[in-house]
C-alpha cells in the first residue's frame, strides 16, 4: 500500500519539481498531493488523512497537524529553524529527489507498528540455491531476474548469502539492509515501508536490490523467523522477488524452500558439484519437499544424468569473467 504524501510550500516551482519527479520514480511507494497556498492547506487537512507531510515553514505553523502521521518540516541552511519550528523533525530541500524520499519513508517506517493486515502478497518467489559454491549461482539468479525485469515485471533481489556480491554488479549508494535486520530484531517499525524507503534500483537492468549488510555478523544473526518475515514483506513490493542464497542447508535455507514458488539448482561440470548434489538429493529430506517446483539449471556445459526433476535448464558455457556471464545470461530464458 502507498504511503500518502503532501508537500506543502509557498514555492510553488519547487513543489511541482518534487511532485514530478515523485510520480515519476516513486509511485510504487508514494501517493503524493501539493498545496502550495497557506490559506487552501486546512481545507485540505480536514478532508484527507496523510501519513506523511513535507511543510515549509510557513505551511507548518498554525495549522493542525493531528490528520498527519509524520510531519516534516522542509528547510535549508540558510533558513532559520528559531522557536517553534525546533520541535519538528526536519528534512533538507534541494537534495537529491530519491535520498528525501527514502528518508521520510525510513523516518515513517519507524514511527509505525509493524500490524500485519489481510494477505497482500504480490510476488513470486524463486530460489537460487547449489549446495556447493563457484558453480555460477549468482550470475544465474541476476540473469533471471534481468529477464524478468525486461518482461516489464518488478522485479527485487535479495542477496542472503554471507559474503554479499551485490557491489560487483550494482552501485551502493543507499543504506545498507543491515537497517531492515535491524528492525527485525528489535521488532519496531515497520518493515515493509523500510523495504521501500531502502531499496535501490539499477538504471540498467530495472532490478531493485539492497545494499550489502554492514557486516557478516548482521546476516549470521537473522532467524529463520526473521527471514521469513523479510521475505514477506519483500513480495509485497515486487512482482517477482528472485532470492540468491548461501551454500548451505539450514534451518532458514529450508524456512526459504517452504515460502518459495520455484527453487532453481545451480550446478556444474565439476566433481565436486556432481559429488555434492548426489548426497542432496539421495541424503536429505529436504530435496524430496521441493523436487516437485525445483529445476536443475546445468551450467559451465553441464550433463546432468538421472537429474530426479522434470526440468532442466542448460545454460550456455562462457569463458569469462562473473560480470560478463551476467550480460551474456541475461538474454537466456530460464
Amino acid at each position: 500500500m502507498r504511503a500518502q504524501l503532501i508537500i506543502a510550500t509557498d514555492d510553488r516551482d519547487y513543489a511541482e519539481h518534487l511532485s514530478n519527479a515523485m510520480a515519476a520514480n516513486h509511485s510504487d511507494a508514494l501517493d503524493v498531493c501539493v498545496c502550495s497556498a497557506a490559506e487552501h492547506l486546512p481545507w485540505v487537512l480536514e478532508g484527507r488523512r496523510f501519513d506523511i507531510a513535507m511543510l515549509g515553514a510557513s505551511m507548518i505553523t498554525g495549522v493542525d497537524l493531528q490528520s498527519i502521521s509524520l510531519p516534516l518540516l522542509l528547510w535549508s541552511e540558510n533558513e532559520s529553524t528559531a522557536g517553534n519550528l525546533q520541535e519538528h523533525k526536519k528534512i533538507r530541500k534541494y537534495q537529491r529527489v530519491s535520498a528525501m524520499v527514502g528518508q521520510a519513508l525510513e523516518l515513517f517506517a519507524k514511527s509505525q507498528g509493524n500490524e500485519r493486515g489481510p494477505d497482500s502478497k504480490r510476488a513470486n518467489v524463486t530460489a537460487v540455491w547449489s549446495p556447493v559454491g563457484g558453480v555460477g549461482k549468482t550470475s544465474a539468479a541476476l540473469a533471471y531476474s534481468k529477464g524478468k525485469a525486461s518482461e516489464g515485471k518488478q522485479v527485487l533481489y535479495l542477496d542472503l548469502e554471507p559474503f554479499s556480491s551485490v557491489r560487483a554488479y550494482f552501485a551502493e549508494t543507499g543504506r545498507s539492509i543491515s537497517t531492515i535486520f535491524e528492525m527485525l530484531e528489535t521488532g519496531e517499525g515497520n518493515v515493509k515501508t523500510l523495504i521501500r524507503s531502502i531499496r535501490q534500483k539499477d538504471s540498467g537492468s530495472e532490478i531493485a536490490y539492497f545494499c550489502r549488510p554492514e557486516n557478516y555478523d548482521d546476516m549470521n544473526i537473522l532467524s529463520a523467523e526473521g527471514l521469513a518475515e523479510l521475505v514477506e514483506a519483500c513480495r509485497e513490493s515486487a512482482d517477482e522477488l528472485v532470492i540468491d542464497m548461501s551454500c548451505q542447508c539450514d534451518e532458514r535455507t529450508q524456512k526459504v524452500f517452504d515460502l518459495a514458488d520455484r527453487v532453481l539448482l545451480v550446478t556444474d561440470s565439476s566433481g565436486t558439484a556432481r559429488i555434492k548434489y548426489a548426497q542432496f538429493a539421495s541424503q536429505h529430506n529436504v530435496f524430496e519437499h521441493i523436487k516437485a517446483k525445483a529445476a536443475i539449471v546445468a551450467n559451465k556445459g553441464a550433463v546432468v544424468v538421472n537429474p530426479l526433476v522434470t526440468e532442466v535448464i542448460h545454460l550456455p558455457y562462457v569463458q569469462s569473467d562473473e560480470a560478463s556471464i551476467y550480460k551474456a545470461l541475461s538474454s537466456v530464458s530460464i
